[in-house]
């Protein structure tokens, strides 16, 4: 078991999305202590629209640990910077936090803050916003999570370690958030106790970065000419749930789609326009598209 207490550091967890939990109560159940817990009010991630919002007040309570609601997500606020500063962390452990720390709130901890980057290339390619949404958008195979040092910058810090898992083909957004947690759980075991002991290797990012932009609700629209059968599919599935879901129209009706799969790429309908209902079977809709035909499993109206 190791007791960061026994060892002087005081860990601090800063996170309000559902991809922490693995990591949080895996280094509770480690023996591993937090002097405090930042995350958002309910409220508050509601006002932000931050999508698979997290409350961590009840494991708080669970484990008896001192909790704070920020002022702003930023963390930008006077009680803000003064909560950091007056903290005397050592080590800020990042658990889902779609802002970039203030200067001042690195600069007051000990050794650093401990963050996580995924991409389907090693940083610092695939920087910035939602790279597992764009990861299958653009059919990847394979995903890269990176444990690095937080740097003021947009995921610019040096790395500390590196795991990857498979995209598969049956993957979606949700079943991605379980690789992370269960990954991002593996990683911290595995290297924060060298952290604590300053012990640890830095490895530097080299290359030309590049950068994926912000993914908002209103970029979920299908285009049913451009993109072709296996374009949708993976654009549903990088934007069903926790997200806000595809969407496009359907016979002239908007319609949001939340699960879709391939269905057949040797039968066409050349008298049809793409994305016209063909067939119907209950609920389920067969739909003409570029390159076959699709299934949507579940949709609703809007």
């Amino acid at each position: 078991m190791n007791d960061s207490k026994s060892q002087g550091n005081q860990l601090v967890f800063c996170g309000c999305h559902e991809g922490g939990i693995k990591a949080f109560e895996g280094l509770i159940n480690s023996g591993f202590y937090f002097s405090a817990i930042v995350c958002l009010s309910p409220e508050q991630g509601q006002r932000y629209q931050v999508s698979g919002y997290h409350d961590y007040r009840p494991l708080a309570q669970k484990h008896n640990i001192p909790m704070y609601i920020p002022k702003t997500y930023a963390l930008t606020a006077e009680e803000d910077l003064a909560f950091f500063q007056n903290g005397n962390f050592d080590i800020l452990i990042q658990g889902g936090w779609q802002r970039l720390f203030p200067c001042q709130v690195l600069s007051a901890l000990k050794t650093g803050a401990l963050g996580l980057h995924g991409s389907a290339d090693l940083l610092p390619k695939g920087r910035g916003r939602s790279p597992m949404n764009w990861a299958l958008i653009e059919g990847r195979k394979r995903f890269l999570m990176h444990l690095f040092l937080i740097k003021p910058g947009v995921d610019d810090g040096d790395v500390i370690g590196i795991q990857d898992f498979d995209i598969t083909p049956f993957d979606d957004i949700e079943t991605l958030y379980f690789k992370y947690a269960i990954v991002y759980r593996d990683l911290l075991l595995k290297h924060l106790p060298s952290v604590q002991k300053k012990s640890f290797a830095l490895l530097p990012q080299n290359g030309t970065p590049s950068y994926y932009p912000k993914r908002e609700p209103k970029d979920g629209r299908i285009d049913w000419e451009e993109m072709d059968i296996w374009q949708i599919y993976n654009f549903v599935r990088a934007q069903t749930r926790p997200y806000s879901g595809a969407f496009g129209k359907l016979n002239g009706r908007d319609v949001r789609i939340w699960r879709c799969r391939p269905f057949e790429t040797r039968m066409w309908d050349n008298q049809s326009k793409y994305g016209k209902i063909l067939e119907t079977f209950g609920k389920k809709l067969i739909i003409n598209c570029r390159g076959g035909f699709l299934c949507i499993d579940e949709w609703e109206e809007i």
